[in-house]
């Protein structure tokens, strides 16, 4: 039996997408039997630390990352019809330094993306 791995899971920090509370979320993965769990909450990653931290309470190894928005055409540009369908990107950390990568990407993005 191959290993199956969710790399594309929405919790409550998700508006309008998740309803998962993260200790709900972790514990279910384990009943399956997974030994690791992605996080990707719709743009945001309020819920990291909490997943983390659930995570290894629980013996699975924690996968950060987010489901990110790529812009047609630059971040900053907002006129109708053209900018306001972004395609959705999974990232995924590998690292501290991707960690690092990420929150700086998910800020540039509510910064100055729409």
């Amino acid at each position: 039996m191959s290993k199956f791995v969710h790399l594309h899971l929405h919790s409550h920090y998700s508006l309008l997408d998740g309803l998962g509370k993260i200790p709900n979320l972790v514990s279910r993965a384990k009943e399956l039997g997974m030994e690791a769990l992605a996080l990707t909450d719709h743009g945001v990653m309020y819920g990291v630390i909490e997943f983390y931290k659930e995570c290894q309470k629980q013996g699975l190894q924690p996968i950060i990352g987010a489901e990110t928005y790529l812009a047609r055409r630059r971040m900053e540009d907002k006129e109708p019809k053209i900018d306001t369908k972004p395609y959705h990107l999974i990232l995924l950390v590998k690292n501290e330094t991707g960690y690092h990568n990420l929150l700086k990407l998910i800020t540039q993005a509510h910064l100055f993306g729409h």
